[in-house]
Parts: structure tokens; C-alpha cells; sequence
């Protein structure tokens, strides 16, 4: 290959992580290849779905029609307030029932491992999952047993996996962080209390994180809820904007690589 590998680490961040696919769109537009993809949580969904072989068109139309519904599975709150199943089934559907090794476009899946507190890389393996594992917000899903691993969102421990895009080959990584922690006083539910703290707990560590990424992109999805899966239009227009604005960087670091 003459030119350089890309790879994308798409983050953490909820409804705010549909802004992901925004970025998706606007790469395969402008004809930049991606070449591997690393994601955690909302990023290994998103990732996902794009990587097992879904049109970008047709991923837009799915997103504009996700409803809360899709994964609202009540369980006995023991372990968590939603039991996945549901998810899962959405997940394997769009998947296409992959292995993650089958996968058109390599990735990584990131999760955490409760038990341990190590963070778990899927390669291989069930896609389904891997990635109910990856979105498996602590005390909101129960978590996701895989063999001897009781897991849970792999944002608790990598919002933005860049060094597990780097170490499958990427000469560029591109990071996409759409859960930077704002100040926000609009927290109602025990979701929020959640997703709010681990934004908090993140939010220094992925700072200094950010400096192994060539470019970094932070869509601005900041007003728009976590849980709020009503603004999804504007969200996918953000992540659009924000590629948009940093083509002509990714295009001068590739013509320059091998410079």
C-alpha cells in the first residue's frame, strides 16, 4: 500500500454518538479510505454497522427511525435496569449475524471487565456481543457474561480507543470524542447520574489521550441529551460539520506521509 492506513477511534456518548455516522459520511464522500476501526460503547455500535458492510444511506435511515423502544427490556433491577436482550437482537440483525473477524472493514470492540478492571479487545468472535459487552452502561444494562468475563461499557476505561486503533495498524488515527464532559445542570434520571460521572471520571485521562491522535474531532452534539434519541437529524448534521471542517487537514496528511 502506498499510501497510509487510517483508522477511526469512535468514542462514547450516547444519542450523541450517532454524530459518529455524520463523520462516516463525510469521509467516504471525499474518498478517504478507512482502513480500521476501533470503538467503545455508542462508538462500537456505530462502528459496527458500518464495518459489517452497511451503506452509509441506509445506516442515516436506520438512525433517523432508532427509537428508545428498541432497547428497553426492563429487568428486575439486580444488576443493572435493563436486561440487553433486545439490543442484541437489534445489534445481530445489522451486523448480519458476524463474527467480528468477517467483518468488511477490520475492528476493535472495547469493553471493560468488571471483575479485573483490565480493558477487554475484541478482534474476533460473536459482533452481537462484543458490542451489547461495549454498551453496557454500568447500572443501566446488565452486564454482558463472556466466558469467564462479566463486562460492561468500554468507556468506563477507554472513551476514545486510540491506542487500540494504532496497535491494529493505523498510520493516522482519527479520534472522534462526542461525550467531552460540559457542565450540565439538566440531570433527571439515574441514566444521567451515570453517564454524567463517567464523563467527569474520563475527562482529564482522554485529554491527555487525545495527543496520540493526528486528528482529533469533537462534534458539537454538547446541548443535545445523551438519552434523547429525538434529535438525531441534527446530531448526524453535527458530526457532517465537524468532518467537514477537517477534510483538507486528513487530505494534506496523507499527500505528506511519505514525504
Amino acid at each position: 500500500m502506498t499510501r497510509p492506513t487510517i483508522g477511526l477511534a469512535l468514542g462514547s456518548g450516547g444519542a450523541r454518538g450517532f454524530s459518529h455516522l455524520g463523520v462516516i459520511k463525510k469521509l467516504t464522500e471525499h474518498e478517504i479510505p478507512i482502513d480500521y476501526i476501533a470503538g467503545s460503547s455508542m462508538g462500537a455500535l456505530i462502528g459496527a454497522f458500518y464495518a459489517a458492510g452497511q451503506d452509509v444511506d441506509d445506516l442515516y435511515k436506520l438512525a433517523l427511525t432508532f427509537k428508545r423502544k428498541y432497547f428497553m427490556d426492563v429487568s428486575v433491577p439486580r444488576m443493572g435496569l435493563l436486561q440487553g436482550e433486545r439490543i442484541k437482537s437489534y445489534i445481530r440483525l445489522f451486523t448480519y449475524e458476524k463474527n467480528i473477524e468477517e467483518f468488511t472493514t477490520p475492528m476493535s470492540i472495547v469493553a471493560t471487565d468488571l471483575y479485573t478492571g483490565d480493558k477487554v479487545v475484541f478482534r474476533d468472535g460473536d459482533a452481537a456481543s462484543a458490542v451489547r459487552a461495549s454498551i453496557s452502561i454500568p447500572g443501566v444494562f446488565v452486564p454482558e457474561k463472556i466466558n469467564d468475563q462479566f463486562l460492561v461499557d468500554g468507556g468506563v476505561i477507554d472513551r476514545v480507543p486510540i491506542s487500540v486503533v494504532r496497535d491494529m495498524g493505523a498510520d493516522i488515527v482519527i479520534a472522534v470524542d462526542c461525550s467531552k464532559f460540559e457542565a450540565n445542570d439538566d440531570i433527571q434520571s439515574i441514566y444521567d447520574v451515570i453517564m454524567q460521572s463517567i464523563d467527569i471520571m474520563q475527562d482529564d485521562i482522554t485529554d491527555h489521550m487525545m495527543i496520540d491522535a493526528d486528528v482529533v474531532m469533537r462534534p458539537e452534539v454538547y446541548q443535545f441529551s445523551s438519552r434523547n434519541y429525538s434529535n438525531t437529524a441534527e446530531i448526524l448534521q453535527k458530526g457532517e460539520e465537524e468532518a467537514g471542517r477537517r477534510i483538507a487537514e486528513i487530505q494534506t496528511l496523507v499527500k505528506g506521509w511519505n514525504q
